[in-house]
């Protein structure tokens, strides 16, 4: 189970975090508009024999969203750089998704931060990036921030469905949009469309080429979200990088093959 229960002072935001298992660390890292939830079929395999440490991204999930809170790719970097101090974690293996991709290669890159190993799943990371939805929000976001209840439900269930190649019943989504839901969670799934900006990527792509640890990347053969090519343009920027296409999973493994998360951490983290 995957439940964020403790929390953590970040410069005066709260992070909300958590652990669970024994063993060799590894640190989850999600994207958006997910939390810390999306783990929730991978992590109790890889807790077996490994400690899981994880948390939900600031203004994301049970952490903290206020209004004016710079919720961008350029702190969520910081924002991991301090809960792996915090966690007094040196070298860990890390799994990182979608934007949570952009956030570890930008907290190794900028902050120093080192990982043993880093498995990328369909992470933001080169050019282009941003769903059709995000570009229309991105240029409208005062138009949807205010829209009622029922009309923010149906845009979620639709947008997160989107992200999966199979089905999902309203039990697997109501988990992904009620973080998004009422005064505050609505205005800040908006604010962290509005703060999505290229130039966080852009500031670190010339750098992957002195990545300093093994990097392997899964990619969804489905994923609508961002193009396979793009992984393709990826693993080619970064050393000694692999590239596995999982067939019938589109942006959202985690609900689509978790098995496949499952499998290639054991793997690649054993070395």
């Amino acid at each position: 189970m995957i439940l964020p229960t403790q929390r953590f002072d970040w410069n005066g935001t709260m992070i909300a975090w958590g652990s669970v298992g024994s063993g060799p660390a590894i640190v989850l890292v999600h994207g958006t508009p997910f939390s810390s939830h999306v783990w929730h079929r991978v992590a109790p395999e890889l807790a077996r024999d490994h400690t899981l440490y994880f948390y939900d991204l600031p203004g994301y999930g049970q952490s903290e969203k206020r209004e004016g809170q710079d919720v961008s790719l350029g702190t969520q970097n910081k924002a991991l750089a301090a809960m792996l101090e915090f966690w007094k974690l040196d070298r860990p293996n890390v799994i990182a998704h979608d934007f949570g991709g952009a956030t570890a290669l930008r907290a190794h890159l900028i902050n120093g931060c080192n990982y043993e190993r880093l498995l990328l799943v369909d992470p933001v990371a080169v050019r282009p990036w941003g769903s059709p939805f995000v570009q229309h929000i991105l240029r409208h976001e005062s138009a949807f921030a205010g829209v009622p209840d029922y009309i923010q439900a149906a845009i979620l269930k639709a947008y997160i469905a989107g992200a999966a190649a199979k089905p999902l019943s309203d039990g697997d989504l109501q988990p992904y949009i009620e973080p998004w839901a009422g005064p505050v969670g609505q205005p800040a799934f908006y604010r962290q469309i509005a703060q999505m900006d290229q130039r966080f990527t852009d500031e670190v792509e010339p750098l992957y080429g002195a990545f300093r640890c093994p990097v392997a990347l899964l990619w969804g053969e489905e994923d609508r979200w961002i193009s396979p090519q793009s992984g393709a343009k990826l693993a080619a920027m970064l050393p000694d990088c692999s590239l596995t296409l999982i067939p019938g999973s589109g942006h959202l493994m985690q609900e689509d093959a978790p098995e496949a998360i499952v499998a290639a951490a054991l793997r690649f983290f054993a070395g």
